[in-house]
């Protein structure tokens, strides 16, 4: 891929630093407005530009069951971010939780053969990614984005829909948990006690999982190293405390807390307050 790419028609275009892609047309957009706000950022090279067609040529999703009723999707070779989608399945119905950026067939066909999927929930916008093109090639279902990110979404469609407050059902066992933070519709999604489930969060790096993988972190910009204030960490984990949860699982492979997640939010918390004051101190 070099940034002279030009496909033979209107396309609809894709950031390649940050995986999100924008409405049809001929040529690329000047600018990706994602990637020149100050949580994320363009890269050395310049703003560069792919479509799904130029994709399809050179990546696939790896595709795997990680825990019972949790699949994940994960593009291979890195593309952008490199987050992980999730489709997660309960009693009552399937999520996609978060997006990536590739979507083909072969991605379609697992996702059906696991049950297929009812709703899609994407944590902040950094993983909106072809979030449109997912609900289209899976029947049309709603994506679900908190109403504070709307001047997020890069490609519009009819599909997306937009919540207000601070928490919203999906069905029986999902709940989603406004947290803020990282963007100010930042969301997190609830998992209620199953047999297959002991409880569990779904966060991408809203809150994100340490290398060290009794701690979590919080963070305003993860590539730019900005902290959050006390007064955001508070918020976080006090939106997330009445909800039980054993497991959590992060944006990236094996960024998980397979026991006492809960707590490790509460101490993690804990800690990133204290290393503030210190520092004001």
């Amino acid at each position: 891929m070099t940034e002279k790419f030009q496909p033979p028609f209107a396309t609809s275009w894709i950031c390649e630093t940050c995986g999100v892609q924008f409405p049809e047309s001929e040529s690329p957009p000047e600018s990706c407005a994602i990637c020149e706000d100050f949580r994320q950022y363009v890269g050395l090279d310049g703003q560069r530009w792919t479509c799904l067609a130029e994709m399809r040529r050179r990546y696939k999703n790896e595709i795997a069951e990680i825990a019972p009723g949790i699949l994940s999707i994960h593009t291979q070779p890195k593309f952008a971010i490199g987050q992980r989608a999730l489709v997660v399945k309960t009693p009552g119905l399937n999520v996609l939780w978060d997006c990536v950026t590739l979507i083909d067939d072969a991605t379609v066909a697992a996702v059906r053969e696991f049950g297929g999927i009812s709703a899609i929930a994407i944590s902040h916008p950094h993983y909106y990614s072809t979030m449109a093109e997912w609900s289209s090639a899976l029947g049309g279902v709603p994506v679900l984005i908190h109403e504070a990110d709307r001047e997020w979404v890069m490609r519009p469609a009819d599909s997306i829909q937009f919540w207000s407050g601070e928490t919203k059902e999906i069905g029986s066992e999902l709940t989603l948990i406004r947290c803020g933070g990282h963007f100010e519709g930042g969301q997190v999604m609830h998992v209620r006690n199953s047999d297959q489930n002991p409880g569990a969060l779904f966060t991408g790096d809203v809150i994100q999982v340490c290398p060290d993988r009794r701690w979590v972190s919080f963070m305003r910009s993860y590539p730019n190293y900005i902290p959050l204030p006390e007064s955001s960490v508070r918020a976080i984990a006090g939106a997330v405390e009445p909800f039980e949860f054993d497991r959590l699982y992060g944006a990236w492979p094996k960024h998980e807390i397979v026991r006492g997640a809960k707590e490790a939010v509460r101490r993690s918390a804990d800690r990133y307050i204290r290393a503030l004051r210190e520092v004001i101190r």
